[in-house]
């Protein structure tokens, strides 16, 4: 595809929905176990670098709403159901350019075609052994594959309005991970694989993701019938709703108890899922480069130094938890 046309496909103005995405806590908690779960020898590069890794996971929503790059917006979802016959939808970003025109992409995102970009600058990145862009691009796929993994980041009811869900989106996302997060274990274990075809691999995860969508929407509708607003959401002294910082109603412990329970381990199991192919994606990437050795990119020191601390962290993946992350938890 000609580099022009890729500038437009990819900078675009800004969508105008709001998405959060996995808010802080889950894409901090993804980035950083895709590294830990990374075959060798690669896993000691990024191992070199997992702090770098686990701070830039939020840097795509950084960019989207602190700096307001236009760039960012349609990169984070795809509303699949405004695309019609899925079988006869243009899988590439070129066959995409030629079908769709620009107020699409604006008002209906274009998240698979920004990971397969993104997939095609990281072998890049690996080929030239450029350790920077190989850490930035890994950082911000991991970022879009999670997003992809939450499943209203895919459907047009993506907050749950076309439902009356009020404020379905930041609470999956969001406060249930902060909530219940700790408890959930982050090794996938022998889960991570070369990918043989990443286009197909990108559009089984948005076709599985939406399926989850009419799930999640379903199981906060039907507690919402039985219980009272004060069961549902955090009030103040006035019994107005209280919101969060994306002024996004806050709910209960009781409420995300019984929702989480409902949902019978699919946060977990999403979160897990965009690890594994994180890690998939980065190992396939680097397959596709032709297996660099990436041992003489960072000085010899800088490896030797870091070897006790990645023993140590290993032991403790194995366990399923993650060094240094802590939810921030919110009612």
């Amino acid at each position: 595809m000609p580099k022009t046309k890729l500038r437009v496909f990819f900078f675009l103005v800004p969508a105008a929905v709001m998405l959060i995405s996995w808010g802080k806590f889950g894409h901090e908690h993804i980035n950083r176990a895709t590294v830990m779960a990374l075959p060798m020898p690669i896993q000691t590069f990024y191992y070199n670098h997992i702090d770098y890794i686990t701070q830039e996971s939020n840097e795509p929503d950084i960019r989207k709403y602190t700096m307001s790059d236009t760039a960012e917006y349609p990169r984070h979802f795809i509303h699949l159901e405004a695309l019609g016959n899925l079988d006869t939808v243009p899988k590439s970003p070129a066959a995409a350019l030629k079908q769709y025109d620009r107020k699409f992409f604006i008002r209906h995102g274009m998240l698979p075609w920004a990971i397969e970009d993104m997939m095609a600058k990281l072998t890049d990145a690996f080929k030239r052994k450029h350790k920077t862009d190989i850490l930035f691009l890994s950082a911000d796929l991991a970022h879009y594959i999670g997003d992809a993994y939450m499943p209203l980041h895919v459907s047009i009811n993506h907050n749950g309005t076309l439902t009356n869900a009020k404020g379905a989106h930041s609470l999956f996302e969001s406060q249930l991970p902060e909530v219940f997060g700790e408890t959930y274990n982050y090794n996938v274990g022998s889960k991570v694989k070369y990918v043989t075809d990443v286009q197909a691999e990108t559009w089984r995860i948005l076709l599985a993701s939406l399926k989850s969508a009419d799930t999640l929407l379903r199981v906060d509708r039907d507690l919402m019938k039985n219980l009272p607003q004060d069961k549902i959401y955090v009030l103040d002294a006035a019994g107005n709703i209280k919101t969060n910082e994306y002024n996004e109603p806050i709910h209960t412990y009781g409420y995300c108890k019984l929702y989480h329970d409902g949902l019978k381990g699919m946060v977990e199991r999403q979160l897990r899922a965009a690890i594994a192919t994180s890690a998939s994606f980065w190992y396939t990437a680097w397959v596709n480069a032709g297996k660099p050795d990436l041992s003489d990119i960072d000085k010899k020191e800088l490896t030797t130094r870091n070897a006790p601390s990645l023993a140590q962290e290993r032991a403790l993946y194995k366990k399923g938890k993650l060094f240094g992350l802590k939810a921030d938890k919110e009612f």
